[in-house]
C-alpha cells in the first residue's frame, strides 16, 4: 500500500504543511499514522481526502464545515464548483485519485471527456500540465509506485501523441528544432508538449526522443543545419550528474542555441555556457516558446 509523507501532501495538495498539522489537531478528517521515530505517515484514503479538503477550502467552504461531511458529501459538493479554476483543479484531483488507486478506466476517461469539452491544447495545459507538476515531485522521490507512475504517464503519453497527430502540418518557419532527451531520461510528456506547441506554431521539428547518445546528437548537428536543440530532463538514471551533461552539451557545438527545462533543472546552480538557457518554471517556458 502506498504511504505519504506531510511533505508530500502538502506538494500535491498546495495546503502548507504546518496548516495540515494544525487541521489534524483540530478537526477529524485525517488520521495519519506515526513510524516509531514518530513521523507521519498518511495512507492513499487520507491523500484524497486532503485533496478534497483543499479544494472545498479554496472555494469558500469552512474547515469546520468541511470536517462534518462525509466522503460523499464531499464529493457531491466538489461536483457542484461551477468556477473555471475550480473545474480544472477539480479534474486534476480526480487523476491524482484515480492514479493511486490505480483506477485506469477513470483516469482515461476523466481526460477524454475534458479533451471533447475543450479541446486537446486546452487540456494539455489546464490539466495535464498542472498534473504533471503536481505530482512530478514524488516521482522523482520514489514516493509513488513506478506502477502508478507508468500507467498514468502512458496514458497521457498516448493522449498527446494523438494531438500531435491530429494537428495540420503547416510550416512557417524555415528554422529546425531538434527535440532530445540524454541517456537515461525516459520522462517525454513535457518534450511531446514541447513537440505539440512548436508543431502547432508551423516550426519544423525533428523529435530524436528519449536515452539520445551525445555522439548521435553531435552526428545530427554536423550533417543538418539545426537552429536550436531543446531537451526536457525530469528523472534521468541514478549514475546521471548533471554538471558533465551540461559540460558536455556546451562542447558540443558552440553555434547552435540550447534551451533545458525540466524538473532537474530548477535547482541547478552549476555552470552554464554561453549557448545554454536553462528555464525554470513552465510560465518561462510558455513564455520563450511563444516568443520563438
Amino acid at each position: 500500500m502506498s504511504s505519504y509523507t506531510i511533505k508530500d501532501l502538502e506538494q500535491i495538495s498546495g495546503i502548507k504543511a504546518h496548516t495540515i498539522r494544525i487541521w489534524e489537531q483540530r478537526y477529524h478528517f485525517l488520521q495519519p499514522q506515526r513510524t516509531e521515530t514518530n513521523i507521519r505517515s498518511y495512507s492513499a484514503d487520507e491523500l484524497k481526502v486532503i485533496l478534497n479538503v483543499s479544494l472545498l477550502n479554496k472555494y469558500g467552504f469552512k474547515i469546520s464545515h468541511i470536517d462534518k461531511m462525509s466522503n460523499a458529501d464531499m464529493e457531491e459538493k466538489i461536483l457542484g464548483l461551477n468556477q473555471y479554476d475550480a473545474e480544472k483543479e477539480r479534474v486534476v484531483n480526480a487523476l491524482i485519485k484515480d492514479m493511486v488507486s490505480l483506477n485506469m478506466v477513470s483516469f482515461e476517461r476523466q481526460l477524454d471527456t475534458y479533451i471533447a469539452q475543450k479541446g486537446i491544447e486546452k487540456t494539455i495545459t489546464d490539466i495535464i500540465f498542472s498534473f504533471l507538476e503536481r505530482v512530478g515531485v514524488l516521482w522523482i522521490t520514489n514516493h509513488i509506485n513506478p506502477a502508478q507512475e507508468h500507467l498514468a504517464s502512458n496514458l497521457i503519453r498516448q493522449k498527446i501523441i494523438l494531438g500531435i497527430e491530429k494537428l495540420p502540418k503547416i510550416y512557417q518557419s524555415a528554422k529546425l528544432v531538434v527535440l532530445f532527451m540524454p541517456e537515461g531520461e525516459y520522462h517525454e510528456i513535457g518534450l511531446l508538449f514541447v513537440h505539440f506547441l512548436l508543431k502547432q506554431k508551423g516550426h519544423n521539428v525533428d523529435y530524436l526522443g528519449t536515452n539520445v547518445p551525445l555522439v548521435d546528437l553531435k552526428y545530427l548537428t554536423e550533417f543538418k543545419k539545426v537552429d536550436l536543440l531543446y531537451s526536457h530532463i525530469t528523472a534521468p538514471f541514478k549514475g546521471f550528474k548533471l554538471n558533465k551533461f551540461m559540460e558536455q552539451l556546451g562542447q558540443l557545438n558552440s553555434n547552435i542555441p540550447v534551451v533545458l527545462t525540466g524538473q532537474l533543472l530548477q535547482e541547478y546552480k552549476g555552470p552554464v555556457a554561453s549557448n545554454i538557457q536553462v528555464m525554470k518554471s513552465l510560465s518561462q517556458t510558455m513564455d520563450f516558446l511563444i516568443g520563438l
